[in-house]
């Protein structure tokens, strides 16, 4: 099991790559209906998963480097024990400022009037462009709405930047980190197989 501090250090690693004054947005996979009252098995968004473990649908993950009020925002749905019977477990934002080390969390339902203003004022926007046409349409819709306020002064971002390069690098690093580290604890294993059968010839077994 990935420790939380492991999480925690890999958003630090994305941060360190994007430019100044950027902001990330994440979201959680959509849920996939099987029939008209259920759903397939959920498999959350490699990116989310990768950077969180957060592995609950309607949930967005917003990284913000430097900023003062807090880096690592999360939106995901409010505890309702009702549904919750239905759907199984949330988790709910106080819980998972805790459980997971985010700065801030905020529940989903509030994600259209919060995100527009931590977008506005960024000049770059990373995202994983192209893989969802409904965040698509829902990131859009955020930047139109800055766009909106330009008469008051408010500015959307100039530039839009694919995040799944940066994911599919930082995961080959590590993917190369933990072959070394199998070919090391190979080479261990090796060397104290072939002293173990040394000892063996000496006591003649």
């Amino acid at each position: 099991m990935i420790e939380k501090k492991e999480y925690m250090s890999r958003r630090q690693e994305l941060m360190s790559m994007m430019h100044k004054n950027s902001i990330a947005v994440i979201s959680s996979a959509p849920e996939k209906v099987r029939s008209r009252d259920t759903n397939y098995p959920y498999k959350q968004n490699v990116n989310l998963t990768y950077l969180a473990g957060f592995p609950e649908p309607e949930s967005v993950l917003v990284l913000i480097p430097d900023r003062e009020d807090g880096q690592v925002i999360l939106f995901c749905r409010d505890k309702d024990p009702l549904r919750e019977t239905w759907d199984g477990y949330r988790e709910g934002p106080a819980s998972a400022i805790k459980k997971y080390g985010f700065d801030d969390a905020f529940p989903i339902s509030d994600i259209d009037d919060i995100l527009p203003n931590l977008i506005e004022g960024k000049d770059r926007l990373y995202y994983a462009v192209g893989k969802d046409a409904d965040f698509d349409k829902r990131i859009m819709d955020w930047v139109n709405h800055v766009k909106s306020q330009r008469g008051n002064g408010a500015l959307p971002p100039g530039e839009f930047v694919d995040l799944d390069h940066f994911m599919n690098e930082m995961r080959f690093d590590k993917n190369k980190v933990r072959i070394g580290d199998y070919e090391k604890g190979s080479k261990s294993f090796c060397g104290c197989s072939q002293k173990g059968h040394e000892i063996l010839q000496t006591w003649n077994l």
